[in-house]
């Protein structure tokens, strides 16, 4: 874009209330970028234009480095009518066509200006003219209307305007919060733009409590951020604060030894970030008699509940101090952190209440509680989910004990562990803080005196959690994870609770993920197959409530976790085509599906890749045509007349051996490239031999040739499908 206008920093400002934290980082992003996104269309800045966007507690603002005060004029081109419509047989104008032009403002314009353009067998005039460009004044308008409709309010509130408000039509306004200023500047000048009921100005508010005055005025829009900074107290960038605070919160714990470390939450320094406008790190501490509570019970009431974060030893244990992000610095902090240390003691003194007095009953105790607990109302209660997970836990022990996977005791950890993996939920600690069921369940059957493996199993049986999240640690655990999302899966797909679209209240795409991480990580050789079968089988005293048969059942969740597995492996660098090459066979046993992947990768660079996947595919569309039940694989000798097919015979006799070979020893790799070696004699066949030959025994018998072929090219992954 050429533009020689007049160009300064543009600056909005929407001054508002205090603003939802887990909400202000999308806020201020959509803002900012919507803005940006409509002056592009109306080509007031450039794409290389630099802007900055501001978020705080108490605003939204975008700062463009420049902008035109006028979009430059671009040519627009626009079709008239047929030239038979528009122009007489001495090529004058007809009074249609002056109509028309007197109704775009070019009544005096000539015939001699209008273009005329042969669009199919027909003749069209058209108009070029020159559009001048949006002013800055009507453009940044629109932009800012489409960036307060686009944001993405978590929940609108309805609020009454001030009594001075004097925009016509305004009495009350549907936004995020009550909105107090509008500040829209270019360059050094005011923006006659309105919003929410508000007119522009140069002025806004700093902090609340450190502002050096009420009002701060801004004099150009480039200086806001400086100026919001000295005169209110306010670090405006939503980024640079975000900076500043972790910085804070490093040199705090620091402060206190090498030692000490900031148990570090992303999402706890988003939602302290849209907290505070001026952060002021503070260190408190709390009584030590409170470590001896479980340390996640600990840091999770100080981060859930306050927003504190927590300190840590070099060896991740918690120690009695934690840091305060404070929206104010007072010169004596000693009221701030006693009131802080106040307010955490309460909360920690429950804590540890709870871990009393859960510990007071075993686990093994409270399970028949579980019998009262409705897990879903078809499925029934936590008891009857417990028992399938049980039946289905011991069918997976079964089948890894035969592999010689799993070790005698720990099938009978299994089994213990599943007893009690859902106890913990009855408990007074996680009926506190859901989040922490599996962990204290974990602290519980180690008190009870349960194996360090069962323990272990009964948090593990939860992962993973989400994604990158670690799997169990013991094959105690991996089996019960196994376990209780098979169950999930099973059972709510055959009461007809599959995900759709972007619901899926039940996270069942979660747990196919699941599923599939440990399968396919951990190397258990388990048959997808016989893994659907055995949770089926636990439902048996649920029939009633299961319509459909458990084929159907079966099979639309071996598809959906398919499914999963394809999404899943397109963030890990193969291509669709590679990814469908393998799991378009439909592998039961999942170990080996990366080395497979791997595999195709590779071949599919070879220069015989290409050749080789089409006449693959050229091989299976001949053979999908036959339905003569005499072909088979079995070749006559006797019956190869053409050079071309002899020759391919043969090739296949000293190459398939060694691909069978390095396929059942799993060098998936090698097997393809040994593969490699049949391109001239498979691409010669086709090119000498008519394998529907009119004579039935020769037809038949290039038929069973290319069988063979097709089956062992497509032993690791179905070829055709990189053609």
């Amino acid at each position: 874009m050429k533009n020689n206008m007049l160009t300064a920093p543009l600056l909005i400002e929407l001054l508002v209330e205090e603003l939802p934290p887990k909400a202000l980082s999308k806020l201020g992003q959509s803002f900012t970028q919507t803005m940006r996104e409509q002056l592009l269309a109306l080509e007031l800045i450039e794409a290389s234009c630099a802007y900055e966007s501001f978020a705080t507690p108490r605003r939204l603002a975008v700062l463009f480095q420049s902008v035109s005060a006028q979009a430059p004029e671009r040519e627009v081109k626009q079709k008239l009518m047929p030239v038979k419509v528009g122009l007489d047989q001495a090529g004058q104008a007809t009074p249609a066509l002056e109509k028309k032009l007197a109704a775009l403002g070019f009544a005096n314009l000539s015939v001699a200006d209008l273009d005329v353009v042969l669009e199919g067998a027909t003749e069209h005039l058209w108009l070029t003219r020159m559009q001048p460009g949006v002013s800055l004044q009507s453009g940044a308008q629109k932009a800012l209307n489409e960036a307060i409709a686009k944001l993405p309010i978590p929940k609108v509130m309805s609020y009454q305007l001030h009594e001075n408000c004097d925009l016509p039509g305004w009495s009350s306004v549907n936004f995020v919060r009550p909105v107090h200023a509008l500040l829209a500047m270019h360059g050094q000048e005011v923006l006659d733009l309105t919003a929410l009921g508000l007119k522009a100005g140069n002025a806004t508010k700093g902090h609340r409590f450190e502002a050096q005055k009420a009002d701060i005025v801004v004099s150009n829009a480039a200086s806001y951020e400086e100026v919001l900074m000295k005169e209110g107290a306010v670090m405006a960038s939503y980024a640079k604060r975000r900076q500043r605070i972790e910085e804070l919160l490093n040199a705090a714990a620091k402060s206190l030894g090498p030692a000490f470390n900031v148990a570090h939450d992303e999402a706890l320094l988003d939602e302290v970030c849209a907290l505070v406008e001026m952060p002021n790190v503070l260190i408190c501490q709390f009584e030590e008699e409170f470590l001896q509570v479980p340390q996640e019970c600990l840091i999770l009431t100080m981060k859930a509940n306050q927003k504190y974060f927590p300190l840590v030893d070099d060896q991740g244990a918690l120690v009695n101090r934690f840091l305060v992000v404070s929206n104010i610095s007072p010169k004596d902090t000693s009221a701030v952190v006693g009131g802080n240390e106040r307010v955490v003691r309460p909360r920690l003194s429950d804590a540890k209440f709870f871990f009393d007095q859960d510990r007071k009953m075993s686990l093994k105790t409270r399970a028949v509680g579980l019998s009262k607990v409705v897990y879903h109302q078809q499925l029934g209660t936590q008891a009857e989910r417990t028992q399938r997970v049980q039946r289905i836990a011991a069918g997976i022990a079964q089948e890894l004990l035969v592999l010689g996977k799993l070790r005698v005791e720990e099938a009978a950890w299994i089994d213990e562990a599943a007893q009690i993996a859902k106890v913990d939920l009855l408990t007074d600690m996680v009926g506190e803080f859901p989040e922490l069921q599996g962990v204290m369940g974990q602290y519980y059957a180690l008190h009870d005196g349960y194996a360090k493996d069962v323990a272990w199993a009964v948090e593990d049986h939860y992962k993973p959690k989400f994604a990158g999240d670690t799997l169990p640690r013991g094959m105690t655990g991996v089996v019960l994870a196994l376990a209780d999302k098979l169950e999930t899966l099973v059972g709510l797909f055959a009461i007809g609770q599959m995900p759709t679209g972007d619901k899926d209240p039940y996270a069942l795409r979660r747990h196919a993920i699941g599923v599939l991480r440990l399968l396919r990580e951990k190397n258990l050789g388990l048959s997808v197959t016989r893994l659907l079968t055995l949770g089926a089988a636990a439902f048996d005293a649920q029939a009633e409530v299961i319509k459909k048969s458990w084929d159907e059942i079966t099979h639309a969740l071996l598809e959906f976790m398919y499914d999963r597995l394809s999404i899943n492996l397109r963030d890990q660098d193969y291509t669709s085509s590679q990814i469908e090459s393998v799991l378009s066979m439909r592998p039961d046993v999942l170990d080996d599906v990366d080395l497979r992947l791997k595999a195709v990768r590779d071949f599919v660079l070879l220069p015989q890749a290409l050749s080789l996947a089409s006449a693959n595919k050229r091989i299976g569309n001949i053979l999908k045509k036959v339905e003569d039940l005499s072909v088979g694989v079995n070749i006559d000798e006797a019956l190869l007349v053409e050079e071309a097919e002899k020759g391919l015979y043969q090739t296949m006799k000293e190459v398939l051996p060694k691909s069978t070979m390095s396929f059942e020893a799993k060098d998936y790799a090698q097997s393809l490239k040994t593969l490699a070696d049949l391109k001239e004699a498979v691409d010669l066949f086709f090119e000498k031999v008519m394998v529907n030959a009119p004579e039935e025994n020769l037809r038949l018998n290039r038929l069973s040739l290319l069988s063979r072929l097709h089956g062992a090219m497509n032993q690791v992954a179905d070829l055709s499908r990189l053609a």
